[in-house]
Parts: structure tokens; C-alpha cells; sequence
């Protein structure tokens, strides 16, 4: 049960940045539909007075708003990032951009050893195990639900996020 909650965590965290993200949405679309209402009604204004190329030379300048926009924000975001990076030192930014994989790779590795040695000691100690329920209960002792309530969450957090980031 435990797992299945810290699984569950790990998701919830790795979604986060992308539900802070759909509150922004919201206010950025409930913004871009007052331009677009502001737009509609020049739009009809200038079509009454026949300026129909104006209104296409408008809608070239919109798009290049928004790129630039978008552009402007992003670079500022990481503008910040390095900022605050380059006050620090070297080794502290390796280890900013290194944390998170390398306590991955430690826990992974850690089961993985631990599953070679299972298997290492099963086939040593052959009567070791005589049916099913006897492997079960041994894993049950190696892989603890804590044990497994971590690797969850950790999978949770790198792979769940994949489906919060994509664009439809």
C-alpha cells in the first residue's frame, strides 16, 4: 500500500510544474481572449472600410508578439538559472545538475545487486527453496514494501512525468 501511495507521490510531484502551468494557461487564455475580442471588433471596423490587407499585415505583427513573447520568457527563465549558477562554484553546479540521476542510479543498482545476489543464493543453497511460496516469502524479507514504496516514487517522478509535458 505504501508503494502504491509513494508511487502515486512521485507522479503527483513530477506533475506539479505542469498543473502550476495550467493555472498560468488559464490566466494567459482568458487574457489572449479579451485581444482576440479587441481584434474581432477592429477587424470588422476596418472590413466596413474596406482594409482588408491592414487586417492581414495585423495578423502577421500579432503572431510576432507572441513569438517574441514566448521567446522573451523563456530566455529569462534561464537567464535566471545561470545567474544564480555563476555565483556558485564548480563543483556545486555539477552537483545541482547531478543529484537527482545519481541517487537513481545508486538505488537501481542497489536492486539490481540485490536481485543477482537472490538469485546467487538460490541456486547455491538448492533446498533452499522447494516451491513457490518459499521464493515469495524470501522476497518478501529482501524487498521490503518501504524499500518498494521508494523505487516507486522515484520511478513515478522520471517516467510519469513524460505524458504532464506533452503539447496535444
Amino acid at each position: 500500500m505504501l508503494s502504491l501511495i509513494s508511487t502515486l507521490g512521485g507522479l503527483l510531484i513530477s506533475g506539479l510544474p505542469s498543473v502550476l502551468g495550467f493555472f498560468q494557461d488559464k490566466s494567459d487564455k482568458a487574457h489572449e481572449l479579451e485581444l482576440a475580442r479587441m481584434q474581432t471588433e477592429r477587424e470588422l471596423q476596418m472590413m466596413e472600410k474596406g482594409f482588408i490587407a491592414q487586417q492581414r499585415v495585423e495578423e502577421i505583427r500579432t503572431d510576432q508578439v507572441e513569438m517574441q513573447t514566448a521567446a522573451q520568457m523563456q530566455n529569462a527563465a534561464l537567464d535566471h538559472d545561470k545567474k544564480v549558477l555563476e555565483r556558485a562554484s564548480t563543483w556545486i553546479v555539477n552537483y545541482v545538475g547531478t543529484v537527482r540521476p545519481t541517487v537513481t542510479y545508486i538505488f537501481v543498482a542497489e536492486l539490481v545487486a540485490i536481485n543477482f545476489w537472490l538469485c546467487y543464493q538460490l541456486f547455491k543453497i538448492p533446498n533452499l527453496i522447494t516451491k513457490v511460496d518459499d521464493l515469495t516469502v524470501i522476497g518478501e524479507l529482501i524487498f521490503s514494501s518501504d524499500e518498494m514504496a521508494m523505487l516507486g516514487g522515484i520511478i513515478g517522478f522520471w517516467f510519469g512525468s513524460r505524458n504532464w509535458d506533452k503539447k496535444k
